[in-house]
């Protein structure tokens, strides 16, 4: 298979990184893959080097990074017939967990021998695609006061002081949801449009969400201050927010979020505006590796292996007819 790794050589540990990658593309080149190793420069790179793979054929573009070079990568290949695929190597690794994959490059390589290629959706925030989610008011707000330094020299515990300082001044905001063109008023703290279920790496907002059903799950948060913030974000913790009147759940192929003042937009870690924005959902988007044993709510469409076992098994019977 004909692969490029594309990396982002501010990911993680920078002294470890091309060795771990070289390792990582030897498991490949061992099974006959021709594999090239390609670093991005700035700020959209990735997605000018994925879709420029794309036009030049390559059958594989690997995302090496966190989920913001993931992002940038399927904004290239979006359309195309390239197979998406990463190696985590960055701040939360969200789509990495979300598939199972281990977190160790080399390993991460071998695991992906066994997985196929899948059709699955992706979630549109104006022109912008994104793999994961959307989020819009209280997580948008941290992630867009969170500096480049403090992601590698803390992790996720730069989120956690952010979110504490946020949780303080933060109000809630009038809005105006549309989904599909219905109609919902409430005064908001934070929404989440999900493609798929994993949020932040450690909990379940969209849970519902599958990334192949055609439809983005919405996870409108209400409420008007900071000590609101601190409930909820407890009852999702504890996986009780069903529970919770001001937690409200939802499922569409369109929405529009109109704000008043504007939030914060962010997509898969990355803030791209502000609300007024329209959210759509892409069906069969893009072509990804998956591994065959993801859960059945997280993908809805059988493989294709599955879906042709009735021909498989007719055709073992016409055999055996004949041998007979």
């Amino acid at each position: 298979m004909r692969t490029l790794i594309i990396f982002n050589p501010t990911a993680g540990h920078a002294e470890q990184l091309e060795a771990e990658l070289e390792a990582a593309a030897q498991v490949w080149r061992e099974q006959g893959w021709t594999v090239e190793l390609q670093p991005t420069s700035g700020p959209g790179d990735g997605r000018r080097l994925a879709r420029q793979a794309a036009t030049n054929g390559y059958e594989l573009v690997v995302a090496a990074g966190g989920d913001g070079t993931i992002n940038e990568v399927v904004n290239g290949l979006a359309g195309s017939q390239t197979m998406l695929a990463t190696l985590p190597l960055g701040t939360m690794n969200v789509w990495a967990r979300e598939l199972g994959l281990p977190l160790q490059p080399r390993a991460a390589a071998q695991t992906m021998l066994a997985w196929a290629p899948r059709a699955i959706d992706l979630g549109r925030a104006g022109d912008r695609y994104f793999l994961l989610m959307a989020g819009i008011g209280f997580d948008a707000a941290i992630t867009a006061n969170v500096r480049p330094d403090e992601k590698r020299r803390f992790g996720a515990l730069a989120y956690v002081a952010r979110g504490i300082e946020e949780v303080m001044r933060i109000r809630g905001t009038r809005a105006r949801i549309l989904l599909d063109g219905r109609p919902i008023k409430a005064r908001v703290l934070m929404i989440v449009i999900g493609n798929s279920q994993l949020y932040g790496g450690l909990v379940k907002i969209t849970h519902r969400a599958s990334i192949d059903d055609g439809l983005l799950d919405v996870c409108v948060i209400k409420g008007d201050n900071g000590i609101n913030a601190i409930g909820h974000l407890i009852a999702i913790l504890r996986r009780r927010f069903s529970l919770n009147p001001d937690i409200a759940y939802y499922r569409a192929h369109s929405i529009e979020v109109i704000t008043r003042p504007p939030l914060p937009v962010q997509v898969d870690g990355d803030p791209i505006g502000t609300t007024p924005m329209r959210f759509s959902v892409v069906p069969s988007a893009i072509r990804a590796l998956l591994p065959p044993d993801l859960p059945d709510d997280l993908i809805q469409q059988p493989p294709p292996s599955a879906r042709r076992w009735p021909q498989r098994l007719l055709a073992w019977l016409r055999r055996r007819r004949v041998e007979e």
